[in-house]
């Protein structure tokens, strides 16, 4: 995680400007909200770096979810991989947005590499707002996060039909 080098398409403050409508009527900022919310629910004894995340699905229900670390640390779950297993457990496949909340005040961060990849797991192609606790935020997209990254589709791709034995 770091700085992000990007320009920001927009920023906005979901307390001090009108509502920006997502397709089918959930607010960016209402999204943004949502991921804030849900952040107040973290449990990150050891860290004490809170994340919150809010899932769109393409019905417009919202799957929201937190950070949860573990004494052996590798087994902790971060917030955005936390949404979208809740998703999956609901039999959502497809998403339209994520907003992710975190406690930094100067910077917007971007989700870890092995997050970025699961979210790369259900699209290319739909929208993340990584927000600031003010409700400013930075809009991108998952191919944004991941450039030319490895998809499901990857597995379909033709191959050599023969593997030498090499092992």
């Amino acid at each position: 995680m770091g700085d992000l080098p990007i320009q920001m398409k927009d920023q906005r403050s979901w307390l001090h400007h009108p509502a920006s409508v997502h397709q089918d009527g959930i607010t960016v900022e209402g999204l943004i909200r949502r991921s804030l919310e849900a952040k107040e629910f973290a449990y990150c004894p050891y860290s004490r770096f809170r994340v919150g995340a809010a899932h769109l699905a393409h019905d417009g229900k919202v799957f929201t979810g937190c950070n949860v670390e573990n004494a052996c640390y590798n087994l902790g779950v971060c917030a955005e991989r936390n949404t979208i297993c809740k998703a999956v457990s609901e039999g959502y496949r497809s998403f339209k947005a994520i907003a992710i909340a975190r406690d930094l005040i100067d910077q917007f961060i971007s989700p870890c590499g092995g997050c970025r990849q699961f979210m790369r797991e259900f699209g290319a192609s739909w929208d993340v707002y990584l927000s600031k606790p003010d409700g400013s935020y930075v809009e991108m997209n998952i191919s944004d996060l991941l450039p030319v990254s490895f998809g499901p589709e990857d597995l379909s791709m033709k191959k050599v039909l023969k593997i030498p034995n090499q092992y």
